[in-house]
């Protein structure tokens, strides 16, 4: 005779693991905002900021900043933060052609 399957013992085991994993996904953001340097940034500028990136529907756009991301974790990471620190002052279009994610008036 098989043994009965234990469904609470194996919820259980689930919900755990969610937990786990929701909690180091939220480490692993804190940390990546504190690496880039983002940890300066007010509050209200950083949740903008990601706000303009989820709304950006630009392909170049993405595909600049996934090319900035890939910078910083293939170890360039000065590179992209000079890069980030000097286009978040202006409005002007860089190379790519994309436009900085904050300038003056904080449009994106």
């Amino acid at each position: 005779m098989r043994k009965p399957r234990d469904y609470d013992a194996e919820l259980k085991t689930l919900t755990d693991k969610a937990k786990q994993l929701k909690t180091r996904k939220q480490s692993q953001l804190g940390e990546l905002v504190i690496s880039t340097g983002a940890d300066v940034l007010k509050l209200e500028e950083l949740a903008g900021a990601l706000l303009a990136i989820v709304a950006s529907d630009e392909p170049a756009n993405r595909e600049a900043w996934r090319r900035r991301g890939a910078a910083f974790f293939s170890g360039e990471r000065q590179v992209a933060r000079r890069s980030a620190k000097g286009e978040h002052r202006s409005t002007v279009q860089n190379e790519s052609g994309t436009l900085p994610l904050g300038g003056k008036d904080g449009a994106a």
